[in-house]
């Protein structure tokens, strides 16, 4: 309530030149044209903190505003603003409660606070389409080990909100769990293909064939030796507590896993690019724990040429037999230097030739680029991981350290063939970023997806048997050009095939196995905890996706089938992801994140 018409008027006024600041670098209205007066200029600190957190440019003229070289409205433009009714006070609004401002006569729409919009940058994608056996028989794709998407979802449902749908890439959760799958006796043949064949728990028309892959796991004693640049952005985006702060945490727990003869560099980068810590040995393992503890953030940022200067410091040092890479930390926030997602993408992958691989670490929430963070880790023959918390940094960099760092096979593709016979249609869950054409499987000048020592890789088809009620394409008027194979293999539903390199070679290898339909069982209740699990992490992702082929899926549907197959959870991971099932069931009632500007449409 205010005390007098003069009082509302001040007040009025205060609050739309609070306004201003918090909505630096928007323009609220119609911008005045300024004289070329001499300016004066004022510093603020909002925070309190001792540090100048906006810069404000006022002219004699006009009055005019520039904050933080934008230019805004007049001061007089700024005075005459009517606000309309609100319900709360300034620091207690919503973004439906908000004040819509009339400035210069233009009636403006409520502006959000800072922190109300999810700037966060995702690719765009369809999810993959249901296909005709007898059109498309063949499925080709790239294994996929990283589990940025997994993190992205748990930040956003621990935040209230459901993820964007965009930022759901289901395979991505499906692989971040470990699966108990039947392993190789060698690293020369680092994979044994393991198949399941069952009912599906939201189609009682269909089945599901779970293929999985579990990589051969280097013994401890045996690791080779690492020779790794930390390539780290300490640019003033990085400021935030979930940034920098949280970045420094998770290097020292790496360091501390690393052995006496590895070595580690640091460069960093912001406006510029520099080398904070020259190679240095394992053993000195104090040095490199106070090079860390002494970065801070601000600038601009120059993630290309710390880039640039990490691959040859990887270069200079290389080792032979040895794990040689660069662990790229960032929010993605590349705004000067090599910052065109193309030429980045290009250089990384001229580099991945020369034998150094990349790991890309993201950190953040509100700029986070998870479009460029992508294709660097594709091209540079590595894989990408979110750090969203001080567990998951321990998750990355210490229980799964192998994994992560120590590359048992590259190029790693996936072919399953279905039997026209047998199936009718099917679809692949996820991988939508990742598929290939069917003459790439046997080129090996093609790229594909690495997979690290112990790392296990899941995908997962809904297929449709012959004479099923649940085909969702209708049966051609003229019959089908391509009629199924006489005398084909009885019994066969699909055959999988898998091509790899071992890590120092340039010829792929091949390992294959069938799919009977003998083997298949009638519902998932009958099939291992892993694959019970995996399953409800499937349909899990498809729902925050917007469950276009699981209608009748509920919430309450896959908890159960999650809590069937937990089985041995020895960190937690598995009772965390049925938290979030139900942090996402309360949270469905509110719309995802607004993105603005953040699907990539490629």
């Amino acid at each position: 309530m205010f005390s007098s018409d003069n009082t509302f008027a001040a007040e009025t006024r205060d609050r739309s030149k609070l306004m201003t600041f918090f909505m630096s670098g928007v323009a609220l209205g119609a911008l005045v044209m300024l004289s070329a007066c001499e300016p004066r200029t004022e510093t603020t600190d909002n925070e309190g903190n001792g540090e100048t957190d906006t810069t404000v440019t006022r002219t004699d003229e006009g009055k005019g505003i520039v904050i933080d070289g934008v230019e805004m409205a007049t001061e007089e433009d700024m005075a005459a603003a009517e606000p309309m009714p609100q319900s709360a006070d300034f620091w207690g609004m919503t973004s439906k409660s908000r004040p819509q401002m009339a400035v210069g006569g233009i009636q403006m729409p409520p502006q959000p606070m800072p922190g109300d919009i999810n700037r966060d940058r995702f690719e765009d994608f369809e999810q993959n389409p249901v296909k005709l056996v007898s059109e498309d028989p063949i499925s080709t794709f790239s294994v996929d080990v990283d589990t940025t998407s997994y993190s992205v979802m748990r930040k956003s449902l621990n935040l209230g909100s459901l993820p964007a749908r965009d930022s759901v890439r289901v395979e991505e959760m499906i692989n971040y769990f470990d699966y108990d799958y039947e392993l190789p006796e060698s690293k020369s043949a680092p994979f044994k293909i393991n198949t399941h064949l069952y009912g599906t728990p939201w189609n009682t028309g269909t089945q599901l064939l779970h293929v999985g892959i579990k990589g051969y796991d280097i013994v401890p004693e045996t690791r080779p030796d690492s020779n790794l640049v930390l390539l780290l952005d300490v640019s003033g985006s990085m400021n935030d507590q979930d940034k920098l702060p949280l970045l420094k945490s998770a290097m020292k727990m790496l360091v501390k896993e690393m052995g006496e003869d590895d070595t580690i560099s640091i460069v960093v980068y912001a406006g510029a690019a520099g080398t904070v810590l020259e190679p240095t040995k394992g053993s000195e393992s104090a040095k490199i724990l106070a090079a860390l503890d002494r970065l801070s953030a601000g600038g601009s940022t120059a993630g290309g040429e710390g880039i640039r200067q990490a691959y040859a410091l990887a270069e200079q040092n290389f080792k032979e037999d040895a794990v040689n890479r660069v662990i790229l930390a960032t929010d993605g926030d590349f705004n000067v230097g090599i910052n065109d997602p193309e030429r980045l993408e290009d250089f990384v992958a001229e580099k991945r030739d020369t034998g150094v691989f990349l790991t890309v670490l993201g950190f953040g929430r509100g700029n986070y680029n998870d479009v460029l963070m992508q294709k660097l880790a594709q091209s540079g023959n590595g894989n990408a991981a979110y750090i969203d918390s001080i567990k998951e940094a321990r998750k990355v960099l210490v229980d799964e350290m192998n994994s992560t760092l120590f590359t048992i096979a590259k190029d790693v593709k996936i072919q399953v063939e279905f039997n026209p016979a047998q199936i009718a249609e099917y679809r692949l869950i996820g991988y939508e970023t990742r598929m290939l054409n069917r003459e790439d499987f046997n080129n090996d000048k093609v790229d594909a997806g690495d997979i690290g020592s112990g790392h296990s890789v899941t995908a997962l088809y809904e297929i449709v048997p012959v004479g099923s009620d649940a085909q969702l394409n209708e049966p051609l008027r003229y019959g089908s050009q391509n009629e199924p194979v006489a005398n084909a293999q009885e019994g066969e539903v699909a055959f999988v095939r898998v091509r790899y390199k071992l890590p120092d070679e340039d010829s792929s290898k091949l390992i294959e196995a069938p799919i009977m339909s003998a083997d298949a069982r009638r519902i998932v209740d009958n099939t291992p905890e892993d694959v019970r699990f995996a399953t409800a992490v499937a349909a899990f992702g498809q729902k925050l996706k917007g469950g276009k082929y699981i209608d009748d899926m509920r919430y309450g549907d896959i908890l159960s089938l999650a809590q069937g197959g937990k089985g041995d959870d020895p960190f937690g991971y598995r009772a965390e992801f049925i938290q979030l099932v139900r942090l996402a069931e309360s949270a469905d009632a509110m719309p995802a994140l607004e993105q603005v500007g953040g699907s990539v449409t490629q």
